[in-house]
């Protein structure tokens, strides 16, 4: 294999030279607050090379494959983690570094982001359990990470049994397609693969394990309880940058291997999406933890992204990327603003915001912007996000799923003004007071803001996407 064909692994290889990089640099340097600093400066230059155009190709007799939608996509994660970095910093330096394992900390996330590539580059099932396992045993990590809590133990052992539980499922249900199929390349079982019993339930088992990845009902009952123990950065990593790598790897699955069960998979998938958009919602409505609470809101939000896979074409394909590059931004300015709080005061509770743009406007107007956006208000780009998944599910002749979104919708509306009216028109004599957020959770928050904003408005982003999503 000549270097040519190992620059198709570029961002991989990257990536794995920064981590190595840090390693070394955790040797040699002795202030780690600074190392803080060198671990972001690494990662925002990974990002950045990142953009420049790869050509598409395979490795490894078919197991690896990028395509321009692919490396579009991995850019998306890229900016999503350099954000998260830059939010978790303050955190780190005040916390994490007189533990003495802040590198730690960068190390199990960007070997997570690592196995996060591989798995929506594989071209086979080993290639996608190998990165799904990458992915997910760090993740287990950061969950316990933060030692000092009981909270945080307990949400590490449950993130890793219902992780162990989905990995086996997964695995059990390749072993099936394997069986009925003669093998795990993606291209030959999508030309030999039938319609017969032994698939079927083999693609019912491989889709509940990676259904755990992304919240859906009934394979949710670990996230809420997990997004309140973790720490409030990996909080964010596991609502969007683990959910939009599951439902990167799920479309690319769906639509390129299990076409022969498109009539039974839009059955199960219409009914998972109604489940998890109703569960989500309603109980998103009895939530008084800010972590709980958008915990919540992403299971919602899950649901909302199978009506765009539910469209099963070309236009399915780049509004669930299109919605998907938006909901990162539009999360991680809410998980910003709730970071920023619980590190200067250490409260997370919905009515500890009462009164909190008299004492910090900026923070209140960012939080209510992500608001918006989530519950879909024009003309943030959530509204947008939204309007082209139904387009999608409408296309398909789905009225009703369509009717039942809209009411849904209607319901987050709701909950999500509640914030909303605690921070602007609810007094309280405990209002958090004033504080100066550090420079690098501001760099996150305006990278975060300007996402929400430019996408929605920016139609070309969305032409562009609709151009490389031919999968």
């Amino acid at each position: 294999m000549d270097l040519g064909g190992f620059l198709l692994m570029r961002q991989e290889l990257f990536l794995l030279a920064a981590i190595l990089l840090l390693v070394i640099l955790e040797i040699f340097i002795d202030n780690k607050k600074n190392l803080v600093n060198w671990a972001l400066i690494i990662f925002a230059i990974h990002t950045v090379i990142g953009f420049i155009p790869v050509e598409e190709g395979s490795l490894f007799g078919g197991m690896f494959q990028t395509s321009s939608l692919i490396h579009l996509f991995k850019n998306v994660l890229n900016v999503g983690v350099l954000i998260i970095l830059l939010q978790s910093a303050d955190w780190i330096k005040k916390e994490i570094v007189a533990q003495h394992k802040s590198t730690e900390f960068f190390i199990l996330m960007l070997s997570s982001l690592l196995g996060m590539y591989y798995m929506i580059s594989s071209g086979d099932f080993l290639m996608f359990y190998l990165g799904l396992e990458l992915s997910a045993l760090p993740i287990a990590a950061l969950v316990a990470f933060d030692t000092t809590k009981r909270v945080s133990a307990e949400a590490g052992i449950k993130f890793i049994l219902s992780s162990a539980l989905a990995s086996g499922t997964s695995v059990f249900g390749v072993s099936l397609l394997y069986a009925s199929t003669g093998s795990i390349y993606f291209e030959e079982v999508a030309q030999v693969l039938t319609y017969s019993n032994l698939s079927l339930v083999g693609f019912v088992f491989f889709f509940s394990g990676l259904a755990f990845k992304i919240s859906l009902v009934p394979f949710h009952f670990w996230t809420a309880d997990v997004y309140q123990g973790a720490p409030i950065g990996v909080t964010s990593y596991l609502s969007v940058i683990s959910k939009g790598s599951a439902v990167m790897i799920l479309l690319i699955i769906l639509f390129t291997v299990m076409k022969p069960f498109e009539i039974v998979t839009s059955y199960m998938l219409y009914m998972v999406s109604i489940a998890t958009m109703f569960v989500g919602n309603l109980f998103a409505l009895r939530q008084q933890n800010m972590k709980r609470f958008l915990a919540f809101s992403s299971i919602a939000q899950a649901g909302f992204i199978l009506l765009g896979v539910l469209s099963n074409d070309q236009l399915g394909v780049s509004t669930v990327v299109y919605f998907v590059s938006i909901y990162v931004f539009t999360n991680l300015a809410a998980f910003g603003v709730i970071q920023s709080i619980s590190t200067q005061t250490g409260k997370e509770n919905m009515d500890d915001y009462n009164g909190l743009y008299r004492t910090n406007p900026k923070l209140s107007l960012v939080m209510m912007l992500a608001l918006f956006s989530l519950a879909g208000i024009p003309p943030v780009a959530g509204f947008f996000g939204k309007f082209f998944l139904f387009t999608a599910a409408a296309s398909q002749g789905l009225y009703l799923l369509v009717f039942l979104a809209v009411v849904n919708v209607t319901i987050s509306l709701y909950y999500y003004l509640l914030v909303v009216r605690a921070m602007f028109l609810r007094k309280s004599d405990t209002a958090i007071p004033y504080f100066n957020s550090s420079v690098t959770m501001k760099i996150g928050l305006i990278i975060a803001v300007l996402g929400v904003l430019i996408i929605g408005v920016y139609s070309p982003i969305y032409e562009y996407i609709y151009q490389l999503s031919s999968l």
